[in-house]
């Protein structure tokens, strides 16, 4: 691991819950922590429920896109956290990967979304922890 960690989140629409783990990584790290997330079949928009719950959290991810996983995304991640993204993430030796099995906030609305939130920032907070970076409250 490089001496500035980075972590990709994977799910399939990159809409929500890899939308949410990464802005929750960028946020609770304070920049310490490289963060990507992509979508093995990205939607068109950031599901708005997720959009709406993160910001009721004070976290804005009004100007994030879904992105499409790239071989190259994970090669350049050092831990892999895949979300319900079955097999179509790529495995290279030497790289961490673990699998968050979240509900899909997919056609969800916010009342819905609010758990799998607040479930992925208790994760985040502890895969910090685990990279050695001391997450803000």
């Amino acid at each position: 691991m490089s001496s500035k960690p980075s972590v990709l989140f994977v799910c399939i629409h990159n809409a929500g819950r890899s939308q949410m783990g990464a802005a929750y990584t960028h946020h609770l790290s304070r920049g310490a922590v490289e963060v990507r997330s992509a979508g093995s079949a990205p939607a068109e928009t950031i599901n708005p429920a997720v959009r709406e719950a993160l910001l009721e959290d004070g976290i804005d991810i009004s100007a994030e896109t879904p992105k499409i996983l790239t071989t190259q995304a994970v090669q350049d991640s050092d831990v892999v956290i895949t979300m319900g993204c079955g097999d179509t993430c790529p495995v290279f030796p030497g790289k961490r990967y673990e699998d968050w099995a979240l509900a899909d906030p997919a056609g969800q609305g916010v009342e819905a979304v609010r758990p799998i939130r607040d479930d992925i920032k208790a994760r985040v907070s502890a895969l910090l922890r685990e990279l050695g970076v001391q997450p803000v409250r």
